[in-house]
């Protein structure tokens, strides 16, 4: 079902009590509120397919093409898993997040999912315009070294190339420290989902959280607000509001019926039989 404004309230509820905090860099700001996620594909017409009263949530596209599932309990290190169908000689794609990934850049995934940028740009250019560092090869660093992201060749007997995004606790010489979130994509993920990902990712401008927010990296920087609880709300609400009037646009663009050829008329009749 769509988003009801009862789930609208319970979330403007959330941040009513909160004492907001800029947090950055994005990549240690914790997962923030999955809503973020959520409400916005219920706002483009996915629907529910899980248990009501289980842990999991799948969500499913209105045209059965995508699907969502996010499992805390999940025995993997991926607790959010997105897959795209093979449709009109398009191959399937799989994507995977990990448990600590920002609510927020995620939902720049999916809502490019829905709303497709006009143009597609270089997934590296909002890295290098961030002060991100690029590596050798398809690598790149952000700044303080602790999120790594890869285009990694699949094998020596494959050309298809996945992406590994990787946050990690600093390590010890060549030794990485602990993984503290990744994401993946496969070879055929659309580049325009990276890119959005990317950029939302590599963004400097920071992401709100509540003060006494237990996920959120010991090392990120917080800073008292100047952004009201209510205007974290009202962008939420815009931003729901804008997919699904985007959505219902796409719908009735798809279910147009076509145009009568030029030649015809309304007056034209039908050719006697013989």
């Amino acid at each position: 079902m769509p988003v009801s404004e009862r789930q609208l309230a319970a979330f403007a509820d959330t941040y009513a009590w909160q004492i907001p905090f800029d947090t950055s860099p994005r990549h240690l700001a914790g997962p923030g509120d999955a809503r973020h996620v959520t409400h916005g594909l219920a706002a483009a017409g996915w629907r529910p397919v899980s248990d009501p009263l289980s842990a999991e949530i799948v969500l499913r596209s209105a045209d059965l093409r995508h699907s969502l599932q996010f499992d805390p309990q999940s025995d993997s290190s991926a607790w959010w898993r997105l897959r795209g169908e093979h449709h009109d000689n398009r191959p399937g794609w799989y994507a995977a997040f990990g448990q600590l990934v920002p609510a927020e850049v995620l939902a720049a995934f999916t809502d490019a999912l829905i709303a497709p940028p006009p143009q597609q740009s270089d997934p590296w250019q909002p890295l290098v315009s961030a002060g991100w560092h690029r590596g050798p090869g398809d690598t790149a660093h952000s700044a303080d070294s602790l999120c790594h992201i890869e285009l990694r060749p699949l094998s020596e007997f494959h050309n298809g190339r996945s992406w590994h995004i990787e946050t990690r606790e600093p390590g010890h010489g060549e030794f990485p420290g602990p993984r503290i979130w990744h994401a993946y994509f496969d070879e055929h993920t659309p580049a325009h989902l990276v890119s959005a990902f990317l950029t939302a990712l590599s963004d400097p401008s920071p992401l709100q959280r509540g003060m006494h927010e237990h996920t959120m990296h010991y090392s990120a920087v917080k800073e008292p607000s100047q952004v009201l609880p209510q205007q974290v709300v009202d962008a939420h609400a815009a931003r729901i509001n804008a997919l699904r009037a985007h959505a219902r646009s796409a719908l009735r663009h798809k279910t147009k019926p076509a145009a009568p050829p030029a030649h015809m008329t309304s007056d034209a009749q039908p050719a006697p039989r013989r």
